[in-house]
């Protein structure tokens, strides 16, 4: 069913969120958003001197303003501004937790770090001195280790990059990359092998002894066969079961990338 047609609102007439709600007129719409811009860009100024580029706090803040405009429902007789600031401010909360951590941080201890930085420096200006751990942790209500938690997790918040100077006068001009070893092509297989090793140790000892033949020792089938008393076509079925075993543990335990051979 369309929306039941109303008059035009003039040009320089702010509209009224019933008005919205009831046609969904983006012009109506942009208009509450230009009208209401003066709250989002004072909010989005407490957020600045985070390291953040001020004109994207700014269109963050926007962002929160077009959703409150979205989902205000005058009818239920709350002001629009205090409506309006929790959802604007939920989203430039969003923003520091989500977009601007160079390492994933679990978001409780991204709320901690924030919540010590906005003590440390009106406490340290009370005080005269930089504050305590102890001092922290009272001001916010956290513990001394939470403090400790959310200073360290603060160093994930902005990634030096790769091609910045070490600052040692000795390698000149050599950049943090110059100084990262190279990756060890045999490292992942180590852990594959270890491993492996860990669930070869469930199987039942005739099933282990055929695997280690085969694939430690290089024996083939028929020597295995031979060795144990059993025929090849058999040794062949307790390598392809066992192997089918192995394989659903190990990319259970090391995800889908891990291989193992066939029971050749």
């Amino acid at each position: 069913m369309s929306p039941a047609p109303t008059t035009p609102v003039p040009e320089g007439t702010v509209p009224s969120f019933a008005e919205y709600r009831a046609t969904g007129d983006r012009q109506l719409r942009n208009r509450l958003i230009e009208h209401h811009r003066g709250l989002a860009e004072q909010l989005a100024r407490r957020f600045r001197g985070r390291g953040q580029n001020p004109d994207d706090l700014e269109q963050v803040a926007l962002l929160g303003l077009l959703k409150a405009v979205e989902r205000f429902e005058p009818e239920r007789g709350l002001a629009f501004t205090t409506f309006a600031t929790p959802t604007i401010l939920g989203e430039l909360k969003r923003h520091f937790r989500d977009a601007t951590w160079s390492t994933r941080v679990p978001r409780r201890i991204q709320e901690h770090v924030l919540a010590v930085s906005n003590v440390i420096g009106p406490l340290g200006q009370e005080l005269g001195r930089p504050p305590t751990v102890a001092e922290v942790a009272k001001a916010t209500g956290f513990s001394e280790e939470s403090v400790l938690e959310a200073m360290e997790a603060n160093r994930a918040y902005s990634a030096q990059s790769l091609d910045a100077p070490t600052g040692d006068r000795d390698d000149g001009d050599a950049d943090l990359a110059s100084r990262l070893g190279d990756l060890d092509p045999g490292h992942a297989d180590v852990e594959h092998r270890l491993l492996i090793e860990s669930l070869l140790g469930e199987l039942p000892e005739r099933e282990r002894t055929i695997v280690r033949l085969r694939f430690w020792d290089g024996w083939t089938q028929s020597q295995i066969a031979d060795s144990i008393g059993i025929s090849q076509m058999h040794v062949s079925r307790i390598l392809t079961r066992t192997l089918d075993r192995l394989r659903v543990r190990v990319e259970a335990e090391a995800g889908a990338g891990a291989d193992l051979p066939g029971p050749t």
